[in-house]
């Protein structure tokens, strides 16, 4: 799921520079199967809550796995907006060379990534790397905004295609965000510590 939904990062990122509209159907595509994987993790997850009655580390388990899985299908969604921004932004002469944009979603791409690594290898330090790209990530959504605004200030017969850049430079902050919050619910599987607004919650000795 999570290559998924890696892949559907890279695919409208890649139809956005090669403008090249057909290959957003991948993204499509990949959609379906983002939440087909949601769905049956979901069962899995609930299947065992009710079968087994998990207890301390194994619940923690369990809850991170559906947060996790709930963040995944979300920035699922976020590419697929991008894909239909993207077609939109298409239909016009290119505003301005794209390398802002392409350089945000690596970075995006690249937190999605670490933070499922640190799922797997149950990596606090990984996922602490995660957290610490998130403001990058807003600066880079930020500087975009303003450029764009400028373009738009400048000359209003591009403001369509403006709005299309700022939106999709939006997708990718929100799918920045889901990595975050993956990152923290990987720190709270291995921990206990809920590091979400700032807070913090010391592991429970009976794990």
């Amino acid at each position: 799921m999570g290559g998924a939904v890696e892949a559907s990062i890279e695919e409208a990122t890649r139809a956005l520079q090669e403008r090249a509209p057909e290959r957003f159907n991948r993204v499509f595509e990949l959609e379906h199967s983002i939440n087909q994987a949601h769905i049956e993790v979901d069962e899995a997850c609930v299947n065992l809550l009710a079968r087994q009655s998990p207890l301390a580390a194994d619940l923690r388990f369990v809850v991170a796995v559906i947060k996790i899985n709930t963040d995944l299908e979300r920035m699922g969604d976020q590419a697929v907006n991008i894909a239909y921004n993207g077609r939109a932004y298409l239909e016009h002469p290119p505003l301005k060379p794209l390398v802002d944009i392409p350089k945000m979603a690596e970075e995006v791409r690249l937190m999605t990534r670490k933070a499922l690594d640190a799922f797997v290898r149950q990596d606090r330090a990984l996922a602490q790397e995660v957290l610490n790209c998130d403001d990058s990530v807003d600066r880079s959504k930020n500087e975009i905004f303003k450029e764009l605004i400028q373009f738009m200030m400048k000359e209003p017969s591009v403001v369509p295609t403006a709005i299309n850049l700022i939106l999709i430079a939006r997708n990718l902050e929100r799918i920045g965000d889901h990595a975050t919050n993956i990152a923290e619910d990987v720190i709270f599987l291995i921990s206990g510590d809920d590091i979400r607004h700032g807070g913090f919650k010391a592991p429970q000795a009976s794990d």
